[in-house]
């Protein structure tokens, strides 16, 4: 377990909230998007998004 300060952890909340954020946005954005080949940069964006928003959890864990 890592020994986090209260403001690391609100600090890390607030980048991973920041994350799913801008997954869902991509996301919609790739739903939305008929050219295949910004639909395929929104999917990897978002994917990259959803990595990085996993890595910060696995600092609260």
């Amino acid at each position: 377990m890592h020994n986090l300060t209260e403001l690391e952890v609100e600090n890390l909340r607030h980048l991973i909230g920041g994350h799913g954020l801008i997954v869902k946005k991509l996301e919609t954005y790739a739903q939305n998007c008929s050219d295949p080949e910004l639909k395929t940069i929104f999917e990897r964006d978002a994917q990259a998004a959803k990595q990085a928003e996993q890595q910060l959890m696995s600092f609260l864990g």
